[in-house]
């Protein structure tokens, strides 16, 4: 197993947290689109990758999550693009084919 992830220099008030991760999840999976799905109590999140000569994806990985949390990853998700932008520049966004169902961030 790898070493644990250690996050730099937390809040006041907030207890450190040291989580673990195995080498096989380390290496990450290559997601070039995300299918969102929702219902009163959950998000459903899945990271897929499709080729491009195919119009056929493959869901590499799926999480699910609680609204709350779900709002807390956008918030720094949005907090992050913008430190990305300003640090490498704008970030170019390509119109998407809309999806039949559920919502595509690819």
């Amino acid at each position: 197993m790898s070493d644990p992830v250690k996050p730099s220099n937390p809040p006041d008030g907030i207890p450190q947290i040291q989580i673990d991760i195995d080498d096989a999840t380390a290496q990450g999976a290559y997601s070039n689109l995300v299918l969102l799905n929702h219902n009163d109590n959950e998000f459903v999140l899945d990271f897929a990758y499709v080729q491009p000569t195919t119009a056929r994806a493959r869901v590499r990985a799926r999480i699910l999550s609680s609204p709350r949390h779900a709002k807390r990853l956008l918030r720094a998700l949005e907090l992050n693009v913008r430190r990305y932008e300003e640090r490498f520049g704008r970030i170019d966004e390509p119109e998407a084919p809309p999806t039949p169902s559920g919502t595509q961030l690819s």
